[in-house]
């Protein structure tokens, strides 16, 4: 974990609730895909958990969802602002065991921090097969952004206006070799009881202190409570205790 100053250079929106935040500073702390940053915002209390959706040097990206006062604020920020984040929160994806045909599973905003997995399992020569989840065709982002890492590709919306029509676990292939998702407990829990064989979830959860002193953020697990922030977020699927 590092505590720095990040400068704002881009801040765009995707959809017409997820928008694009592009920061320079020291983002050596961000050491896996999965990992997320702790962001101070001017006037709240406590800061705002995004997960990182990519690193390029000096370069971070986050996408987040407009959903209250915290993201909000970080909607009307503009380039050349500077940001307060605690980087490299968490543990973070662990791709050793994901073997040579990985399914990547993300849901809404749960599918930010899967682009930095894809890229990192693509730079390893896997073939990773993303599915992404959403309500409506208005909400799907980053699906050419997942295809021009060289990544297979389907959608999914609730209403059946874009892609497949369903949910995530409504696209998944009969043959994969690992699994890996994020998104709303729902999905996760869905896709816990569906996909076949081992696999990783990343959980989303509201945060106090972001780093693990506050037990605000536990889940329970087979070996007992276990904080996402600081155990997780992600977890693999026989730790989970559903």
């Amino acid at each position: 974990m590092k505590k720095a100053l990040f400068t704002i250079q881009k801040n765009e929106a995707l959809t017409p609730t997820v928008w694009r935040m592009v920061l320079t500073g020291p983002a050596d702390a961000v050491t896996a895909p999965g990992q997320f940053v702790d962001i101070e915002l001017p006037g709240l209390f406590l800061r705002r958990p995004i997960s990182v959706c990519a690193v390029d040097g000096d370069d971070l990206t986050l996408l987040y969802k407009v959903v209250g006062k915290g993201t909000e604020q970080m909607a009307a920020m503009e380039p050349g602002q500077t940001l307060d984040l605690l980087a490299g929160l968490g543990n973070g994806f662990d791709t050793a065991p994901a073997g040579e045909s990985p399914l990547l599973l993300g849901g809404g905003i749960g599918a930010a921090p899967l682009y930095l997995l894809a890229k990192k399992l693509r730079a390893e020569g896997k073939e990773p097969r993303v599915i992404l989840g959403f309500n409506s065709a208005d909400e799907v982002y980053y699906a050419d952004e997942f295809k021009a890492l060289g990544c297979a590709v389907t959608v999914a919306t609730a209403d059946g206006s874009f892609g497949v029509k369903g949910f995530v676990t409504d696209a998944i292939p009969a043959s994969y070799s690992y699994y890996f998702a994020c998104g709303p407990e729902a999905m996760l829990r869905a896709v816990f009881a569906k996909a076949e064989g081992p696999g990783q979830l990343s959980f989303e959860e509201r945060m106090g202190c972001g780093f693990g002193a506050c037990m605000g953020c536990t889940h329970e697990t087979v070996h007992g409570p276990k904080r996402v922030c600081r155990d997780g977020p992600v977890f693999r699927k026989e730790e989970i205790a559903w």
